[in-house]
């Protein structure tokens, strides 16, 4: 690790000049750096962290003088972690300059992920030794921690092409809510094929305006991102720019917050020219407040020589560009909202009425649609599995035909540049004779996904339109959950994917269709959830 005469000279400089004096060697025993601090502590170099492979070291090791017998402090363990050096080591100074005992830490290669975990799991104090006893073979050290970083870590390096994310939740409110946001989070994470490695929470007076977060906590995941091999670091709530560039440049990693992932997720799903365009459209919306000037090179006026004086910048460019983008899609989608009014116009004249399927994301609405219709619809158990609406006749038991639409799934704090882009898929919903509301029964969160459609309903103007409330999922409840839900609820409780209780949700949308004496039972229905409001809050 060190000689004792290079121990003594490091300490004997370190007395004269009344500071703290640190080297970082390498692995052949070169000192490669040199650093001259304060009495109280000193700063390394920012080697940028670079994450080429997390199963080695940087392959140098910072040894420094320390006055008094105060061992190493918090500021040189985390120096350690964030720089993956080989081995942190403080010299006890006495004001003679002779040196003590050295103090030692090196990263704990059996390190277990987890947002509880404390910081000192993170690394291990070896036993303060004399530096004229100290007898640690240093290369071998570093080849057994490296053996056991790679040995401790199959499971992380097993899917090198996917994304690896640490989520994030921030919130003034209480924990255990945000917890499950997080568990929505994590499920938006998988459908975007996100590798999750860990998940944090925090609860704060007041959200931080520049990293959102502690900076003690901003820390902490710095180096267990570090340690895990994250990539990534996905936000629960939304980030200003301003927070988004400051985590980014501390952390040196990808940083994005939730509507950045649900925008990505829409994009994968994109298959039509419609949804294409919707989701793009989106997608500029969102971007066009972030853009910012990265550096003082954007800023010069366009055109060279002759063309001193007032002119556009490059972001003034940039964002005469989008908006320019943006007309056009806006253009495009005005043309499919004629379309589909055209089509809504035929269905109209032929007296054909249409029913929509509306719900939560992953309620299982395309499932529903196949088991009403024997259409194909694509079935997945991901978010936002259907983009687009799809429309199929269905025959109903007393040999009338409706049209029923599957349409897109909503979520919580659904993104408002969404909803302005899928304005025209939701137009679809507009000239329904009634609203299949379907819930996941199966959902702890069910009562909280009923008030979220619920109320997207009537942000986009359509709660005026008859709503029946369906349970889906039955099969996944046992009988008297069951039977105490759909007395709670006075709602039909059906599972969609075998055909328990579709027949009779047939029969029931047939009698709410048949004429103005069925209004009764459908106001039971609709109204079903606010009458059991109180036995759900006890």
């Amino acid at each position: 690790m060190v000689t004792p005469e290079f121990a003594a000279n490091l300490s004997l400089l370190s007395a004269e000049i009344r500071r703290q004096v640190g080297v970082l060697v390498n692995r052949k025993g070169v000192v490669e750096y040199v650093i001259v601090g304060t009495r109280e502590g000193l700063q390394l170099p920012d080697f940028k962290r670079i994450r080429t492979d997390m199963r080695r070291f940087r392959g140098l090791r910072c040894l420094h003088t320390h006055f008094g017998a105060a061992g190493l402090s918090q500021e040189d363990l985390t120096d350690l972690s964030l720089l993956r050096l080989d081995a942190m080591s403080a010299i006890e100074v006495d004001d003679e300059g002779r040196p003590g005992k050295i103090h030692t830490a090196h990263l704990a290669p059996d390190f277990k992920s987890g947002g509880q975990v404390a910081l000192e799991g993170l690394w291990q104090l070896l036993p303060p030794t004399d530096v004229h006893s100290l007898q640690l073979d240093f290369e071998v050290l570093i080849r057994d921690l490296e053996a056991e970083f790679a040995r401790h870590s199959p499971r992380q390096w097993s899917r090198e092409s996917s994304e690896r994310a640490i989520l994030i939740g921030v919130t003034t409110g209480r924990v255990d809510e945000e917890r499950e946001r997080l568990d929505e989070l994590e499920e938006l994470a998988g459908s975007a094929d996100l590798e999750v490695l860990d998940r944090f929470v925090q609860r704060r007076p007041r959200l931080d305006p520049r990293y959102l977060m502690g900076q003690g906590k901003l820390q902490q995941i710095i180096i267990i991102s570090m340690q895990l091999g994250a990539t990534l670091l996905v936000f629960n709530q939304n980030l200003t720019p301003t927070q988004a560039r400051a985590i980014c440049r501390q952390t040196d990693l990808k940083v994005i917050d939730r509507t950045q992932l649900i925008l990505d997720i829409f994009a994968r799903r994109a298959k039509s020219q419609e949804g294409k365009i919707q989701v793009e459209l989106a997608q500029l919306k969102y971007l066009m407040p972030r853009l910012v000037e990265f550096d003082d090179a954007l800023s010069r006026l366009t055109g060279g020589i002759g063309g001193r004086g007032p002119g556009e910048t490059s972001l003034e460019v940039n964002k005469r560009r989008l908006k320019e983008r943006m007309d056009r899609l806006e253009d495009k989608l005005e043309a499919v909202r004629q379309s589909r009014r055209q089509q809504r116009a035929q269905r109209q004249r032929k007296g054909m009425p249409k029913v929509s399927i509306v719900g939560y994301t992953n309620a299982g609405k395309s499932t529903l649609m196949n088991a009403l219709t024997h259409a194909r619809a694509g079935v997945e158990d991901k978010l936002f599995a259907t983009l687009e609406p799809v429309s199929r006749r269905m025959r109903l038991p007393w040999h009338q035909e409706v049209v029923v639409s599957d349409t897109v799934g909503f979520i919580r704090d659904l993104p408002a540049e969404l909803i302005e882009a899928f304005q025209a898929t939701l137009e679809e919903i507009e000239d329904s004779a009634l609203l299949i509301h379907l819930a996941d029964a199966s959902n702890p969160a069910l009562e909280q996904q009923v008030r979220t459609v619920e109320r997207l309903l009537a942000e986009i103007g359509l709660d005026h339109i008859p709503s029946l409330l369906v349970l889906n999922k039955a099969d996944l409840l046992d009988p008297d959950y069951r039977l105490a839900l759909s007395r709670r609820w006075e709602a039909m409780l059906i599972s969609a994917r075998d055909g328990q209780g579709v027949e009779a949700l047939g029969q029931r949308v047939q009698a709410l269709l048949a004429g103005p004496e069925t209004q009764a039972p459908l106001e039971t229905a609709t109204n079903g959830l606010r009458a059991a409001e109180p036995q759900l809050k006890t």
